[in-house]
């Protein structure tokens, strides 16, 4: 699901074919995993399919026809939704939250705004987790600590990342006028 939201995130900026949306999806996103031109090239079709995209263009090239997508008011909707929602704590939700905070910033939105949610509604995780653990097995007690020690981990990147926002904010900005 992330792939589909960094993709409308990136078509947001501009309109691309789907070499050049894998290209940037890797850049920002890629780190040891790129994406598969596979991926790139069935999620665009779910994206059409959807609503989400558009076919803007179609430029001949050496071998298949290029298409240029562009994403539409509904993909943009969802995308802001998306953005705005804060998500659930689990464990290995970094790729998510720094998705969400890349795609914030790239399109001018408040990532602060998305830190500040995203740290509530895991403080409030931490809550109902704590109150579980009281009178609990330490089958349960262990598997809560579990969730506990993961959510802790994310609030200290949430702090992390919102004390470098301005810092990220000006990277990405820069890497922007290289592309151009």
């Amino acid at each position: 699901m992330t792939v589909s939201y960094a993709l409308l995130g990136l078509l947001e900026e501009a309109d691309r074919h789907g070499y050049d949306l894998k290209q940037s999806y890797d850049k920002r996103f890629g780190g040891v995993r790129p994406l598969r031109f596979g991926q790139v090239y069935r999620t665009l079709a779910q994206l059409q399919r959807d609503g989400l995209v558009e076919i803007v263009g179609v430029e001949a090239g050496a071998g298949p026809d290029r298409k240029r997508y562009a994403i539409t008011s509904e993909g943009a909707t969802d995308l802001e939704q998306w953005l705005a929602e804060p998500e659930a704590p689990q464990p290995h939700l970094q790729a998510v939250l720094f998705t969400k905070v890349v795609l914030a910033l790239l399109s001018g939105r408040p990532a602060h705004a998305f830190l500040d949610a995203q740290r509530d509604l895991h403080l409030s995780a931490m809550r109902e987790l704590t109150a579980a653990r009281r009178g609990s097995s330490l089958q349960d007690s262990l598997r809560a600590d579990y969730q506990l020690f993961h959510i802790e981990a994310d609030l200290r990147w949430i702090d992390h990342a919102a004390g470098r926002l301005e810092a990220l904010s000006q990277e990405i900005r820069a890497d922007e006028i290289r592309e151009l």
